[in-house]
């Protein structure tokens, strides 16, 4: 199944439970879906269904933030 058509399952990682997740466990799951599948955190959160605000604040709560230019949480 070409990568563009199949679904988040099968691209990469399941985040579906994200706001449970331990933030720093979470980083390295984001970063690599980031670095792997995703040209943004606006595709991130699109792919995955994720609420973008409540994605960034619970990264904020512990010390990152998106960077688009590196496209990755720092």
């Amino acid at each position: 199944m070409p990568a563009s058509t199949a679904p988040a399952s099968f691209r990469g990682v399941d985040l579906s439970k994200y706001l449970r997740m331990d933030p720093h466990l979470l980083l390295g799951l984001l970063n690599t879906e980031l670095r792997n599948h995703c040209d943004s955190l606006d595709d991130l959160v699109k792919t995955h269904g994720l609420d973008p605000k409540k994605l960034t604040e619970k990264m904020a709560k512990v010390g990152y933030e998106y960077q688009a230019a590196q496209n990755q949480f720092r």
